[in-house]
């Protein structure tokens, strides 16, 4: 049996989880690199999954701490989905993948991890990429470090 070594993951698995909603975000700019958040907007904003499925996989957020689409007013909605089309075209051009998993886990049993504070995935695909591996080890194997993404992604933001 071959095995892929995936340490990072422990940090997520076995660390402490925090008190306070990771999603609820302070209006504190100076701390958006550290945090992985790329945009911020008037309803939502764009933060990288510091734990990613893949290269590249963002998530993009409302600010209000709600559980489920329904409790999105109009405003939210309309923003988060202009947001995620950005975002589409944003990791076209940057990582050229051959599809995009968009995703939204409502509730623990639909595998949210955070089911506290809603929020998209928005994962790039390659044709062959580690899929089979997620799903039978759930060992991740990502080619690039977060620092690097995060600074690729940026730029492309800062147009938003």
């Amino acid at each position: 049996m071959k095995r892929l070594w995936a340490p990072w993951r422990i940090e997520y698995i076995l660390g402490p989880k925090p008190d306070e909603c990771v999603f609820c975000i302070k209006d504190i700019h100076g701390e958006d690199e550290e945090r992985l958040i790329l945009w911020r907007g008037k309803f939502c904003f764009v933060i990288m999954n510091k734990f990613p499925y893949n290269t590249g996989h963002i998530m993009v957020t409302p600010y209000r701490h709600v559980q489920s689409l329904e409790e999105l007013d109009g405003d939210e909605m309309q923003e988060m989905m202009q947001t995620m089309s950005s975002c589409v075209r944003i990791l076209k051009q940057v990582f050229r993948p051959d599809g995009i998993n968009i995703g939204l886990n409502i509730g623990e049993v639909a595998g949210a991890g955070i089911k506290e504070h809603l929020h998209f995935h928005l994962v790039p695909r390659w044709k062959g990429d580690h899929s089979f591996v997620a799903i039978f080890s759930d060992t991740m194997v990502l080619p690039e470090q977060l620092n690097s993404t995060y600074k690729k992604l940026v730029p492309f933001f800062e147009s938003m």
